[in-house]
């Protein structure tokens, strides 16, 4: 399969979307293990909550270091040495009793996500510089990784749920694979970066004064709330409430990565007919129509057109976002890494938060507070486009 001139370039191209896959698998293989991790272990919804939000915090460390690290180290020692956490993670929580060595694990499968997401994403963008499509395609793959984990989770735990630990020892494997394939992705130019000549304070940090800095910022920040919030306690959220069978709760995450990997695929495929100014609106205005059905819903039917509207509606929002920064993420070094570091927060705050609401008023009200937070995205993602579009407007007159 060839989709560039390059060899090097379309053994880059499909070796990160190969390793992207598979990160779907180890880092979404969270929310299907935590009920499981959570009645083995005895924890409540307020450590659960804290658990979750470490593994957000662990990619918020590595998505800022992980992208500074490779001026030190070059981009493939740093890669190998944040990717050894997923399979450290996966054998903690197989043989660990001890909550503290719970949540460094998950702090753990955090710092090998942000780290992987740093690497694919810039190496994709320094193949197809602003290029919606590949972005978009690239996060399919997370997306059929993540899908396919749930899937597995429930055939090996359908009829006894301490089978669990069976499909996190595949995680442990899984991640062993995928450091082996960063080892097979070729670099160039992977010295690392000791001084540059042009490397002056403003040339490294000027994105600051780039106003779509700011506004990729924000959008991905209340984006990134709502989609670890509904991936991190979905499936909690339904085999607690009663609101859909066990086994079926176990599905409704594998429904939600299909129909991102759906949309993710449509919006790539859109994307190389439309301008995205007129896509990422349509996108925010799903999400937040779709989750008030799916967490106004109380049968199995309106749920799961709820789920799937949801997950079709926001596939596209992060590529889509980072592809209105692609000029700005080559031309400084250091601007991607803190777009993901900042807005990672979002991922951070708002697992701990809905725990938080869930202990002390319900989850069903914990849930629901996400819809406050997607209106909020929208209005950014509104923002966003208007702003693109003026600054279109002016470079053509």
């Amino acid at each position: 399969m060839k989709f560039f001139e390059d060899k090097i370039q379309n053994r880059q191209f499909i070796l990160s979307y190969a390793v992207f896959m598979l990160n779907g698998m180890l880092a979404l293989s969270i929310g299907s293990l935590l009920p499981f991790i959570r009645d083995s272990r005895g924890l409540d919804y307020a450590f659960c909550g804290l658990i979750v939000s470490l593994h957000s915090v662990g990619n918020l460390v590595s998505s800022f270091t992980a992208g500074a690290l490779p001026m030190l180290l070059g981009r493939k020692k740093s890669i190998l040495i944040f990717e050894c956490f997923f399979p450290l993670s996966y054998l903690i929580i197989l043989f660990s009793k001890s909550n503290l060595l719970i949540a460094f694990a998950f702090f753990a499968t955090g710092l090998a996500r942000g780290a992987a997401s740093n690497y694919c994403n810039l190496k994709i963008n320094g193949i197809a510089t602003g290029k919606a499509w590949a972005l978009n395609g690239l996060h399919a793959m997370f997306a059929i990784g993540a899908f396919l984990f749930p899937i597995i989770n429930m055939l090996i735990t359908k009829d006894n749920g301490e089978r669990w630990v069976y499909a996190c020892g595949l995680m442990l494997i899984i991640g062993c694979i995928t450091w082996i394939l960063y080892m097979l992705v070729p670099e160039t130019d992977d010295a690392p970066i000791k001084k540059k000549a042009d490397s002056s304070k403003g040339m490294v940090f000027g994105f600051f004064k780039e106003p779509i800095f700011y506004l990729c910022i924000t959008t991905l920040f209340f984006y990134l709330c709502a989609e670890q919030g509904v991936i991190g306690w979905m499936i909690t959220y339904f085999k607690d409430t009663e609101l859909l069978d066990p086994n079926v709760s176990q599905i409704t995450a594998s429904v939600l990565w299909v129909m991102i990997l759906c949309g993710r695929l449509t919006t790539a495929y859109l994307s190389t007919r439309h301008k995205k100014e007129n896509l990422l609106p349509a996108m925010g205005i799903g999400i937040v129509i779709f989750f008030i059905v799916l967490i106004l819903s109380r049968s199995t039917v309106p749920i799961m057109i709820g789920i799937m509207g949801f997950g079709f509606s926001m596939a596209g929002i992060y590529a889509t976002t980072v592809s209105f920064a692609g000029e700005l993420i080559k031309k400084y070094s250091l601007a991607w890494s803190f777009i993901l570091t900042t807005a990672s927060f979002g991922s951070i705050i708002m697992p701990s938060i809905i725990g938080y609401i869930a202990e002390h008023i319900g989850i069903a009200v914990g849930m629901s507070s996400i819809a406050l937070v997607l209106v909020v995205d929208m209005i950014c993602i509104m923002s966003l486009v208007l702003y693109v579009k003026k600054n279109s407007d002016a470079a053509k007159q």
